[in-house]
C-alpha cells in the first residue's frame, strides 16, 4: 500500500466505496463544491443509502479527514522520534508531509476552519490523542547547534517554519496560480519541486 493511500477505519465494502468516492470528490472540489449525489453516483449507490451511512456531507467530510489525520500522525511521529540524522529526518518529514497533502488537498483548509470554528470539537474528536512528541527533535536540533553544524535557531521556530513552508503553498494555491499565471500542471510541478 502507498504510504499516502487513505483507508477508512471500517472495511464494510459499501462504506469503503462511499469513502473512496467521497475522498475523490473532496480532493477535486473541496467540501463546498462536493455534492452528495455525485458521491453516491461514484460509489454506485443511491443517495438514501449514502445518508444512511453518513447523515450529512459535513459528517462524511469529517470522517474522510479523520482517516487522513489518523494515518498521518503516526507516520510524522515515527519520523520525528526516530534516530535518523537531523537532515535526513527533516527531508523525510517534508517528503511525507507534502506527499500526503498533495493527495489530500482539502485537509489543511478543514483543519484551519475547524480550529477557528470548533476548536474543542477538533481537539477532542478529530485529532488523535497520540500526537508526535517533539522533545527528541528539539534536543537533536540543540545538539546540532552546539556542534556548529547548523546556525542557532529555536527548535520550535524550525518546526513551525518547516510546516509553514510545506503547507502554505497548498492553502495559497488559487492565489499562487493567479499571481504567477500557472496552469494546474505547472502548479503541481512547482509544489513537487518545493520538497528540495
Amino acid at each position: 500500500m502507498d504510504k499516502t493511500e487513505i483507508k477508512p477505519a471500517v472495511q464494510d465494502s459499501t462504506e469503503q466505496r462511499i469513502f473512496e468516492a467521497a475522498h475523490e470528490v473532496f480532493t477535486q472540489k473541496g467540501m463546498d463544491g462536493a455534492k452528495m449525489q455525485e458521491i453516491a453516483d461514484r460509489a454506485g449507490i443511491n443517495k438514501a443509502l449514502l445518508h444512511y451511512y453518513y447523515r450529512s456531507k459535513e459528517k462524511l467530510y469529517e470522517a474522510v479527514v479523520r482517516a487522513v489525520i489518523a494515518q498521518a500522525i503516526p507516520m510524522v511521529r515515527k519520523v520525528l522520534e526516530s534516530d535518523l540524522p537531523l537532515e535526513e529526518k527533516i527531508t523525510r518529514f517534508i517528503d511525507f508531509y507534502i506527499g500526503i497533502i498533495s493527495k489530500n488537498t482539502f485537509v489543511p483548509l478543514f483543519i484551519i476552519s475547524e480550529i477557528n470554528k470548533h476548536p474543542d470539537h477538533f481537539f477532542e474528536n478529530v485529532l488523535p490523542k497520540e500526537l508526535p512528541q517533539p522533545q527528541f527533535f528539539f534536543k537533536q536540533v540543540d545538539e546540532e547547534i552546539r556542534a556548529g553544524k547548523i546556525r542557532p535557531i529555536d527548535p520550535r521556530h524550525l518546526i513551525i517554519n518547516i510546516i509553514s513552508l510545506c503547507i502554505f503553498p497548498f492553502l495559497g494555491k488559487p492565489l499562487m496560480r493567479i499571481l504567477l499565471g500557472m496552469t494546474h500542471e505547472e502548479t503541481k510541478q512547482l509544489l513537487e519541486e518545493r520538497k528540495n
